[in-house]
């Protein structure tokens, strides 16, 4: 049977060393899948199914299905994107010279967090491998990038220990996470992974996190002052992450050279929702870039810079000196456009240089990829001169960190062809002149072939044969050709190879020799230039601390000429930024609105929050009026002028906030029993939990979910927590439908009331999208649902019921009407209803048709 083949008992023996991937198997130019992941394959990606033993009884075949080697890329990428991973399984010799079995080696396992090529990667997004450890209440959670080497690590521990790592997760969105210690059976975190996060969780062995062994690991990779004074936590995170990192690139991963340990405070916080609430980088609806802050924002010139726009974005700073660093260094372009669009010109040019050293690194790049990164140092001495002439101190750090990498340009210049073949096994990828003994073999084979000809020629002359050729193929090697009608003028020298219909092939010593010497050439030469390349790979590889260091800095230059450059388009201002607990914003505009609304003008308006403004604003008025635009703005604004960019106003001061949270709108959780009203609370709860006297909070429609009374009274409550400086105390947002709650105005101190300016002409309502203080007189419902497009007699019998409901007398029946109130007689009711019908009417958005109808009513009523 085919199972007991010496080839497939080398499958099943790598199979299972690897039973969690997908193993694709090297069978020449194509990898074969056999078994159960032969029928997971076909089915995942739309393949053929075939069998390996045709000949035998259904039940003995043995299912397989294969993928051409040269586009592999694709289809690999397709399962990795669905969670799977995949093993592959190489070649290890030539299989014209193994004897016997060809050698075969799993060379690298690629798991949806650790892929590095470009076909499986976004351009301008990080692909994060995560690993979270829990003990006894402490936690700590490592990220890793394989593919551009950034590596870092957090630790939390006490009451929020878990929120905040979770926080952390929905920043960094891992495509994998490992888990261990208490972390693989805490169910919050399992279900936040695979539910909202939808990642590749993966349980790790407990040896994987033991002590001694992850501190030995995290020193070996790190600098010795990146691993002082660190936490047991973040040693067993980032060491247990490496061991799973070298064991699926089965490299020592020498581009990952630093490891960032960030504590709480340095960053604006953010929790999954309020990033979701406030559509940073996607879209709530429809999970798209467009329509986002990203969006806005994004005109990066390089794939690093727009990782680095996106890292920025859900990750603002919180020292004010170091956002006024950036704010320095954007302001000087934002006020020399000259150098501004010099500077963008020489980034769009610029390779994405963390990628490539990845490929580098873990010995899979080739020559392409070492000339793309020759011809992307081409910029870097220019680039390097245009960072000189800008004088913000930033600018000055960034020239100083970029190194022009002349001389790596001038090696893989003096070696690499300017086009290299695909893969670096077959030759033909070294320049000439590169190394004395590549071209010595190169003349011998090139030489040897000017030799054939003369030997043709000579044998022709010799023999009289002028039809004689010398021929190659690669069962017999070189021959003498010669017609049948000539066989009788060839010499005994001659011996006969090969007969043919027309004619006969002979070989001779001088060709024999001749033949071993230019095919021994070829041989030698392919085995040379691999070697070259491969140790010319390794010495790239070696450079990696400065070429990371110029990729950071060319990074980093790009985000602050975007942010300039966005700045100017939009007009935005520069923002104070402090630390005196103050917003206080002039015209502000909602960064990603002004920009949707192609044909209308946005309405800017002023917050002030803080101080003598007062900490919490109550803002009342309709929907779809503004008030959800004027709060998620002020969020933007805060956020943008604490990741070092300009904002949308005329003015603007920022004191730095801690955290950002929004509870807006809400939905049904039906996958673990709750309703929107338990989703809502449970918000709340999180947030009243987590907030501190720094943070921000845009709080809307708190209570709508359950009775008015209810909804008031927790509304209420929430609000005078809120506001409380002993309690919370929070910089406060909070827009409302209860206007009994701008009473609180006049009762709690630091509270005020806003409203969204309308005006009315007759039944129309136009509104004004201006925030103005005091309370909303009118919710205007009725309004907008006519706005909304329900039908006019729905909304005339809204309007009927509105105007009892506030006149304290709510419709009834005729015949429960108080005995104390006179008996109407027919004509007298059919009157009253008539003046009701009458006074509902609006008459100026009527059809005919509705008039014609409504008058045949009107007549039938007085009988």
């Amino acid at each position: 049977m085919a199972e007991n083949t010496p080839m497939m008992q080398q499958y099943r023996q790598i199979k299972a060393q690897n039973p969690d991937c997908i193993l694709f198997f090297r069978l020449g130019d194509f990898y074969e899948m056999f078994a159960e992941d032969a029928r997971l394959v076909s089915q995942e990606l739309d393949l053929t199914l075939t069998t390996r033993d045709r000949g035998k009884e259904k039940e003995d075949q043995t299912p397989m299905c294969g993928v051409p080697f040269h586009s592999s890329e694709s289809y690999i990428a397709r399962l990795v994107a669905r969670g799977y991973k995949v093993a592959i399984c190489e070649q290890m010799e030539d299989p014209a010279k193994a004897k016997g079995l060809v050698k075969r080696e799993v060379i690298r396992l690629i798991t949806p967090g650790t892929v590095t090529d470009d076909a499986m990667l976004h351009r301008d997004q990080n692909n994060y491998f995560a690993c979270v450890f829990a003990q006894e209440g402490d936690w700590a959670v490592a990220f890793c990038d394989v593919s551009t080497g950034a590596f870092c690590a957090t630790a939390a521990s006490g009451e929020g220990a878990l929120s905040r790592i979770l926080d952390e997760l929905g920043r960094f969105t891992p495509a994998e996470v490992l888990l261990g210690g208490e972390a693989k059976t805490a169910q919050p975190l399992l279900d936040e992974l695979r539910d909202r996060l939808a990642c590749c969780v993966d349980l790790g062995a407990d040896e994987l996190f033991e002590a001694q062994r992850t501190r030995a690991e995290t020193a070996a990779q790190f600098p010795a002052e990146d691993c002082a004074d660190l936490e047991e936590g973040i040693l067993r995170t980032c060491g247990a992450l490496l061991s799973a990192l070298k064991q699926t690139q089965k490299t020592d991963l020498g581009h990952i050279r630093h490891l960032e340990v960030y504590r709480s405070g340095r960053y604006l916080e953010l929790d999954l929702t309020a990033r979701r609430n406030l559509e940073l980088t996607e879209t709530l609806r429809s999970k798209e870039k467009r329509g986002s802050l990203l969006w806005v924002l994004d005109h990066t010139r390089t794939a690093a810079g727009g990782r680095l726009l996106r890292s920025w974005l859900v990750q603002p700073l919180r020292a004010p000196a170091a956002i006024e660093r950036r704010l320095g260094a954007v302001e000087e372009l934002v006020r020399d456009p000259i150098a501004r669009s010099e500077l963008r010109e020489l980034l769009g040019d610029v390779t994405d240089f963390e990628r490539l050293l990845s490929r580098i690194s873990g010995g899979t790049a080739g020559g392409r990829d070492l000339r793309s990164l020759a011809n992307g140092c081409q910029n870097l001495p220019a680039l390097r001169d245009q960072l000189a002439r800008l004088s913000a101190p930033l600018w000055q750090e960034l020239t100083a960190q970029l190194d022009p990498l002349e001389d790596l340009r001038a090696e893989i210049d003096r070696a690499i062809v300017d086009e290299p073949p695909f893969t670096i096994r077959e030759g033909g990828i070294l320049r000439s002149g590169y190394s004395e003994e590549l071209d010595r073999l190169r003349g011998i084979q090139t030489g040897g072939k000017d030799l054939l000809s003369g030997i043709e020629a000579a044998e022709r002359e010799k023999t009289g044969i002028s039809k004689l050729k010398v021929g190659y193929n690669s069962v017999f090697g070189y021959y003498i050709e010669v017609s049948k009608s000539y066989t009788g003028q060839v010499p005994d020298t001659y011996i006969r190879k090969q007969t043919l219909t027309n004619c006969e092939r002979y070989i001779t010593s001088e060709l024999k020799e001749l033949e071993s010497t230019i095919l021994g050439a070829g041989e030698q030469i392919t085995a040379l230039e691999y070697s070259l390349f491969q140790e010319l790979r390794e010495r790239i590889a070696a450079q990696a601390a400065r070429i990371l260091a110029t990729a950071q800095a060319v990074a980093a230059a790009d985000v602050l000429a975007d942010l300039a450059h966005v700045a100017a388009k939009n007009r935005y201002c520069r923002p104070e930024v402090d630390a005196s607990g103050r917003i206080e914003i002039s015209e502000g505009r909602h960064p990603v609105v002004e920009q949707v609304l192609k044909d209308q003008l946005f309405v800017p308006n002023d917050a002030a929050l803080g101080g003598p403004h007062g900490h919490v604003d109550i803002i009342t008025g309709p929907n779809m009026a503004g008030k959800s635009t004027f709060m998620r703005q002020v969020a933007l604004i805060v956020l943008l002028a604490q990741m070092g960019s300009f904002v949308p106003a005329k003015a603007a001061r920022i004191g730095v906030v801690d955290r950002i949270f929004t509870r807006i709108g809400a939905s049904d959780d039906l996958a673990s029993g709750q309703s929107t009203f338990m989703v809502e609370m449970s918000e709340v709860a999180e947030i009243l939990r987590a907030a501190t006297p720094d943070s921000l909070l845009i709080l809307d429609e708190i209570g709508r979910g359950t009775s008015t009374f209810d909804g008031m009274a927790i509304a209420r409550a929430v609000l005078e927590y809120a506001a409380d400086r002993k309690k919370l105390g929070a910089k406060t947002l909070f827009a409302t439908h209860y206007h009994e709650l701008t009473e609180l105005a006049d009762e709690e101190k630091g509270i005020q009331n806003y409203n969204i300016a309308v005006k009315k002409r007759g039944t129309d309502v136009i509104f004004l999208r201006k925030i103005v203080p005091g309370a909303a007189d009118d919710s205007f419902g009725v309004e907008v649902a006519r706005l909304a497009g329900l039908p006019e007699s729905v909304i005339r019998r809204a309007r009927v019921l509105l105007q009892e409901l506030e006149a304290g007398a709510p419709e009834r029946p005729a015949q429960h009407a108080p005995e104390a109130e006179p008996q109407l007689g027919m004509e007298d009711l059919s009157l009253r209803q008539i003046a009701d019908r009458l006074r509902a009417l609006s008459v100026e958005t009527m059809t005919p048709i509705e008039a014609m109808t409504e008058l045949y009513q009107l007549k039938k009523l007085l009988g």
